[in-house]
């Protein structure tokens, strides 16, 4: 399927998500196609989403209000994100969405836009549930993404509630490095030609696949996913003019 020339609905959890990280999401839907849809959702008549204000001119943005009518806690901008996307699916003017969450709440959602033909990319930080992340064709954390920012371009770092397990461990999404590492010697084995090399554009299309969420910046590299892997030691890279071979060494 073609992922770039969309026509992209972009839409913002702003109870969920930093407005700090506001211009990496834009610079990044932008690498699929044009932004039709700018909206971003939450309850803007609270002070908690006074830095997102500052930002909705900056970057045309369209703020949808949605005032909390219960107490319990819940987020309720999810409801009116959902309700929203789906009227923007019927008027058949996108076929691509942007969910910017951390929530696994919009789990569903995701998967019922891709039921109908409609590729959707995903957006949060690492702590966001894998069930999200693997629901969307392609998914970026925004931690990583800013993190691998150049010093000198980095404003204040998004202040973020970093969630635990039971053992005191950071819980992340993010896939070990060393499970990526298997499944692309796996994926290598069941597509190899005569010459004993797979080619890396098949490979990296079903590494993606498999692992939406899946960059070098993850790991503490931002750099392209072949020169990541060339500086493994277990894999063997071969150029020959125009195409790209990869083998297990």
């Amino acid at each position: 399927m073609e992922i770039t020339g969309k026509n992209i609905a972009l839409l913002i959890d702003a109870e969920n998500i930093s407005p700090n990280y506001i211009e990496l999401i834009v610079d990044e839907a932008n690498k699929y196609g044009k932004i039709n849809y700018r909206r971003v959702y939450g309850d803007w008549t609270t002070d908690q989403l006074g830095a997102w204000k500052q930002k909705i001119n900056e970057f045309g943005l369209t703020p949808i209000q949605q005032y909390a009518y219960t107490s319990s806690g819940k987020n309720v901008s999810d409801f009116t994100l959902i309700i929203d996307a789906m009227d923007i699916l019927y008027s058949g003017k996108v076929d691509s969405f942007c969910i910017v969450s951390s929530d696994s709440d919009f789990t569903k959602l995701v998967t019922r836009l891709r039921e109908d033909n409609i590729f959707v990319f995903g957006m949060g930080e690492s702590k966001t549930p894998i069930a999200l992340v693997n629901s969307c064709e392609a998914f970026s954390y925004l931690d990583k993404m800013y993190e691998s920012q150049k010093p000198e371009v980095k404003t204040t770092k998004p202040a973020t509630k970093k969630k635990v397990n039971t053992n005191g461990k950071e819980l992340t999404s993010i896939t070990p490095l060393k499970k990526i590492k298997q499944e692309l010697k796996n994926i290598i084995e069941a597509n190899l030609e005569d010459d004993g090399f797979a080619y890396w554009s098949v490979v990296a299309q079903l590494l993606q696949k498999k692992f939406p969420g899946f960059h070098p910046r993850n790991y503490g590299q931002n750099v392209r996913p072949l020169t990541f892997v060339q500086n493994m030691k277990e894999f063997e890279i071969k150029k020959h003019k125009t195409a790209i071979h990869i083998r297990n060494t």
